[in-house]
């Protein structure tokens, strides 16, 4: 079976959040199943394109409106990712050093799909499926539905995953026209209130919508900027299916990124020498519990209850506790930051930015991490976290319910709390200090945490499955 997952983020090509992380892990945990699994992404002007070889494999020419584009389509000689990787180039409009951020983007994807569906019916040979990831390639199962162009594609099955709700691609109908020629009389499966909404498109059009977990499928039942009654409606083609990790890169018996490697029976010792190494770095105390933040500094991610929740946990004089954050993103957040640090310079460490590096490390040393996400579809951090026996304190939403289990709970390995009011995170957070006091709890805890399996592998069969009932 062939497969092709398209999406504009892919570990390590471009990242900006965990579509990034997925896409460049399932397709390679499909292919060690006996699936022919690719990507095909827009081409970004990054470290690892400039380092890495490509073979150009195919060109081809079309109309976005008025304006003639050229696009070329590359591959990475080498499949060093464990899956073959395809890069489309368009002058002018998927040739850029950032995924997001500039003023045209729907102008961008819908080159990147025009391009997609160009090659595939003229170079690249008949895929089984195509994997859609999120609303920038949203419009691809209308397409080869209702788009002359590409009718002989029609009977291509497509599956499209939710990474993220809240973020739809809408556009305006003056953008119709870029679209390639397509059956007008089907126009209101593109419409969503009055304009283009790529994301309601993928569902209304694909033959099968995943979530990233089975939590926040619910949860879109009841709450999906505005799609709610669209998911509900399309429930019938619905599967929830949380996300897993690549343990070939994010296991601390052989990660080649932290100070220390080790294992659930060396655990102690090596947490130890990890946290000694990041808090000497970073001038903080390694005798005392380290509890990180490590995501993006937004309202979804809960970020700005951090200033209120650190100035509260400094002012409790029964426990002490050293803080790290490692974020980047709203400027008046990343300003808080910079702020505590300022005024508790000996308690915790601030790193505003993105670090691949320094995430890795900060796993490996932390014994707890806070999320105290409002939105959190599937999460990755919780699930590095346990791997690398950090304590996962979580909001009960989404993924995190479906992946952290409560110590209250026969079997617990995380804390979790309901609210973001009310000082929830607080008391949780002093649980979770409490428990830490009691080092023989604390060390069954973390082994239990380390035991789970939140591997690529089951979820990449039960994708399969999925592949093959379509």
């Amino acid at each position: 079976m062939q497969v092709v997952h398209l999406s504009v983020e892919c570990f390590p090509v471009a990242k900006v959040g965990g579509l990034a992380d997925v896409v460049g892990s399932l397709p390679k945990y499909q292919c060690k199943l006996g699936i022919d699994a690719s990507v095909v992404m827009p081409w970004f002007d990054t470290s690892f394109v400039r380092d890495n070889a490509f073979d150009t494999v195919a060109e081809g020419s079309f109309y976005q409106g008025s304006e003639p584009l050229h696009y070329t389509v590359f591959k990475e000689r080498e499949d060093k990712l464990g899956f073959p990787l395809y890069l489309i180039k368009i002058p002018g409009k998927l040739d850029r050093p950032e995924v997001y951020c500039y003023a045209d983007e729907a102008e961008q994807w819908i080159a990147f799909q025009h391009a997609f569906l160009h090659w595939a019916k003229y170079d690249m040979g008949t895929p089984d499926i195509i994997h859609c990831h999120d609303h920038h390639v949203g419009l691809i199962p209308f397409l080869l539905r209702h788009s002359n162009e590409f009718h002989d594609l029609s009977y291509v099955k497509t599956v499209f995953t939710v990474h993220n709700g809240q973020y739809q691609g809408w556009m305006g109908w003056n953008k119709s026209i870029l679209l390639p020629p397509f059956d007008t009389w089907r126009w209101g499966l593109l419409d969503w209130d009055g304009v283009i909404n790529p994301l309601a498109t993928a569902i209304k059009c694909c033959d099968a919508y995943t979530t990233v977990s089975e939590g926040y499928l619910k949860e879109l039942y009841k709450e999906a900027n505005g799609l709610q009654n669209l998911f509900r409606d399309q429930a019938d083609k619905s599967y929830g299916i949380v996300n897993g990790i690549d343990t070939s890169y994010w296991n601390p018996v052989s990660d080649k990124l932290i100070n220390y490697k080790y294992s659930i029976t060396s655990a102690t010792r090596g947490k130890k020498e990890n946290k000694k190494a990041l808090c000497t770095k970073h001038g903080l105390p390694d005798d005392v519990p380290l509890l990180s933040f490590i995501g993006r500094f937004a309202l979804e991610k809960g970020a700005d209850q951090l200033d209120r929740i650190i100035r509260y946990l400094f002012s409790q004089n029964q426990y002490k506790i050293a803080i790290f954050i490692l974020g980047s993103g709203d400027a008046r957040i990343e300003a808080q930051m910079r702020a505590l640090k300022d005024e508790f310079a000996e308690k915790i460490g601030v790193y505003v930015g993105y670090n691949e590096a320094l995430a890795h490390e900060v796993y490996a040393a932390s014994d707890m991490l806070l999320m105290p996400s409002r939105v959190e579809p599937c999460g990755l951090n919780q699930l590095y976290a346990l791997k690398y026996g950090t304590i996962p304190i979580v909001r009960g939403i989404g993924g995190l319910k479906d992946t952290v289990k409560d110590i209250a709970v026969e079997e617990g390995y995380g804390f979790v709390f309901a609210r973001m009011e009310e000082n929830d995170a607080e008391d949780a957070i002093m649980r979770a200090l409490e428990t830490y006091g009691d080092t023989k709890k604390w060390k069954a805890i973390r082994s239990r945490a380390m035991a789970l399996d939140f591997s690529w592998d089951r979820s990449a069969q039960k994708y399969i499955e999925l592949y093959n009932q379509l």
